[in-house]
């Protein structure tokens, strides 16, 4: 169980995606303004690895997008995956925090896999142990054991593919993450199983929508 800290971040999460959201390639501002609007945890397992899957909202009105962050935090960065790291941060209890795109973390692709296939549950962004309501999941068959291992990492305008290789499983599959989300959007083509959360709107209305999917087929950017 992840354990929610009351504690200072040096700079905070939302200091350090206003650096990272300009430089990905779904990101359609020109001047990030990221405010949080939403999200869920996850727990690693071995209790290691903090995963937060945070929503954020950026610009004004009618032209504010919603964006689909999950990170991971860890005593050190993950080998291999530097071009991922959004970057450090002090954590008043913790120490240094290495601050990742989740999308390249294993143990955040293998409790997303858990999730899907409804062995995982969301948890409460900001109180620990506390199961998340309002994260529904609609899952997809489960092929082998929980285990799911990264294969690769690929992106799209507006989403991020994940492909991973499951023991038992006759073929690797495909985990989309959403990257901008779109209240009430139709499910991903080809998907088997599902994830929807909700989101604050900044007219302060709430908004629920797909944040990611299994792919049965090829991947499509």
């Amino acid at each position: 169980m992840a354990v929610i800290h009351a504690t200072t971040l040096q700079p905070n999460k939302i200091e350090l995606l206003t650096e990272w959201l300009p430089a990905q390639e779904w990101y359609s501002g020109a001047d990030a303004r990221p405010v949080q609007a939403g999200g869920f945890r996850l727990d690693d397992p071995a209790g290691e690895v903090g995963i937060e899957l945070m929503v954020v909202t950026d610009g004004e009105g009618d032209a504010a997008v919603t964006y689909f962050t999950p990170m991971t935090y860890r005593s050190g960065p993950v080998a291999g995956a530097e071009p991922a790291l959004i970057g450090t941060m002090e954590h008043g209890v913790l120490g240094r925090r290495w601050v990742h795109d989740a999308t390249h973390d294993p143990v955040f692709v293998a409790q997303l896999y858990a999730l899907l296939t409804g062995r995982a549950q969301a948890q409460a962004q900001s109180e620990s142990g506390a199961p998340d309501p309002t994260v529904a999941v609609t899952p997809a068959p489960a092929e082998g054991p929980a285990d799911a291992e990264l294969v690769r990492v690929t992106g799209g305008a507006d989403h991020t593919d994940v492909v991973v290789r499951v023991p038992g499983a006759s073929a690797p599959l495909t985990l989309r993450v959403h990257r901008v989300l779109r209240a009430d959007a139709a499910p991903a083509t080809e998907s088997t199983g599902r994830v929807t959360a909700q989101w604050q709107l900044p007219d302060g209305t709430t908004a629920r929508g797909e944040v990611a999917a299994v792919l049965t087929g090829p991947a499509r950017t």
